[in-house]
């Protein structure tokens, strides 16, 4: 299926509102994204255009953008791109470009965030063996060994 997936990179507009529903947790949040350009006549930055959208998340990423985002804050999404619009009495009467994120993060060029695992069930039960997470350092003895390898080669 063909869908319009766009990643807008912008400021929360918004406090994220949360809801528990039938079909899981969702979020909404509405999004600032102003354009950035050089005036070459006043050498400095000015703002340009301000786009806005409603962002919606559902389940999972929707329990860890409430607990994680704050209106002010600089985020990325990622997601599918959906513009509505109604028309009443032959005028059109609103238009809406909503995001379905796939994707949420803090924007880390304009700041740090520290990073939390969420908390899985235990699937145990289910004949699910939960793996412990792997180890990707190398051993100081290994490093050397490998870094005298690459200056002999």
């Amino acid at each position: 299926m063909n869908e319009t997936m766009i990643c807008a990179v912008g400021n929360v507009a918004t406090q994220p509102v949360y809801r528990e529903l039938a079909t899981g947790a969702s979020v909404r949040f509405r999004l600032a994204a102003t354009a950035r350009y050089l005036d070459r006549e006043k050498n400095e930055w000015t703002d340009g255009h301000t786009n806005f959208f409603t962002v919606w998340a559902n389940r999972q990423l929707a329990t860890n953008v409430a607990g994680s985002i704050n209106v002010g804050d600089p985020v990325v999404v990622q997601g599918r791109l959906k513009v509505r619009s109604e028309v009443r009495e032959g005028q059109p009467a609103w238009t809406s470009a909503d995001i379905d994120a796939v994707a949420i993060g803090h924007d880390l060029a304009r700041g740090t965030s520290a990073f939390r695992r969420t908390q899985r069930p235990d699937n145990t039960a289910a004949g699910s063996s939960a793996q412990p997470e792997p180890v990707w350092e190398t051993p100081p003895g290994e490093a050397a060994d490998r870094q005298e390898a690459v200056a002999v080669t």
